[in-house]
This record gives C-alpha cells, sequence and structure tokens, in this order.
C-alpha cells in the first residue's frame, strides 16, 4: 500500500463525538512510552502526524486520521499512563474500552509491545481482555532496533507463551523499527488485505 494522503480529521473525548463516518478503523494503542507516535508517524510517512512527546501519556483522546480517503488510523490514548490520578486514569480506561466494544467500523487493533521488556503484566491484561471480548488485534513489537535480534526472539516468544495461558491460537504479530522503517510494509500490507475484505 502507498500512503497518497495522511490528514488529521479530529479528536473524540468520547465515543459519542467520534466521526460519523462508514470507513473501516484501525486502532493503535499500547503502554505510556511504547512508541506509538512515532510508529504512527513512520507508516503515514509523516514526521509531525502524530505527537511525538518527551512525556509518555499525552495522548488523552481518540485521535483520528483519514489515510488516503479511504480508513481511518485511530490512535488511542496509551494505556497504564502513570502520570494521571486514579479517577483520570479510569476514565480514559473507560472511553477507549467503549470505544473498542461498541465503534461498529472497528476493523482491528493494534497493540504495540516494547520488544526490549520481558512480557509486562498490564499487555498481557490488555490481550486477554480483547480476547474476552473477541476484539480482533495484531501484536506489533516496537524498537526492534534498539535490540539485538536474538533478545528479540526470545522476548516474543516469552511474550507468546504467557498468552498461551488464556488463549489457543497466537495472534498475528509484526516487529517493527519507526527508525528505520522495519515492518512497515508488512503492517500497511495486512491493512491492505483487510480493506479489500471489508
Amino acid at each position: 500500500m502507498q500512503i497518497h494522503s495522511a490528514d488529521f480529521v479530529t479528536s473524540s473525548p468520547d465515543l459519542d463525538n467520534c466521526p460519523e463516518s462508514g470507513l473501516a478503523e484501525f486502532a493503535f494503542i499500547g503502554r505510556s512510552n511504547v512508541g506509538k507516535s512515532s510508529l504512527i508517524n513512520t507508516l503515514t510517512q509523516k514526521k509531525d502526524l502524530a505527537m511525538v512527546s518527551a512525556t509518555p501519556g499525552r495522548t488523552r483522546l481518540i485521535n483520528f486520521f483519514l489515510i488516503n480517503r479511504k480508513w481511518h488510523l485511530v490512535d488511542l490514548p496509551g494505556y497504564g499512563y502513570a502520570k494521571a490520578s486514579g479517577h483520570h486514569r479510569n476514565k480514559f480506561n473507560e472511553f477507549v474500552s467503549d470505544y473498542l466494544l461498541n465503534r461498529t467500523n472497528l476493523s482491528c487493533v493494534f497493540v504495540l509491545i516494547d520488544s526490549r521488556l520481558s512480557p509486562q503484566k498490564i499487555d498481557l491484561e490488555f490481550t486477554q481482555w480483547l480476547m474476552e471480548h473477541e476484539i480482533p488485534f495484531v501484536l506489533i513489537f516496537t524498537k526492534t532496533d534498539k535490540i539485538k535480534a536474538g533478545v528479540l526472539k526470545q522476548n516474543m516468544a516469552l511474550f507468546f507463551e504467557a498468552m498461551s495461558e488464556f488463549c489457543d491460537g497466537l495472534p498475528r504479530s509484526y516487529d517493527c523499527s519507526a527508525k528505520t522503517g522495519e515492518g512497515r510494509k508488512q503492517i500497511l500490507g495486512f491493512v491492505e488485505q483487510a480493506l479489500s475484505n471489508h
């Protein structure tokens, strides 16, 4: 898939304010500081499309981007935002889960996992929640340029091993680097295939 256009549409504080559209949506979510904004900018080849911040957890709204005038890329707030108070954190989780459960044109959720880390409880809990609610998702292991191939392979295997405790089949996964562009072609290829089946 070639990206010809990528435009910011709107930011929504909750499901009710999400844009009315029949277009397929592909949502990106992950733990704070997983490199989500950088990946979105790499996928669209627009370096300032999604805000990259030195302060993790700056995405507090559901951000919609129109890609090729054919589909929406949706930037969701990171789960486990550490600096928010308990009330605000619950509010984040509430409207994100509302979107994930009730947005009828959501095609797939890309769950970003920091490839440098051993399996994190919060990532596993979130993927288990998606499984329980039958929400289609794909795993993207980020920041692969920062570790050796052997460590990447080991961390991915450990994550899948942990997931096998609550799911029979493993989800599709990609490893990527926003810095080198690794994985970009494969991720966009998946979106293109999903759109053709939409």
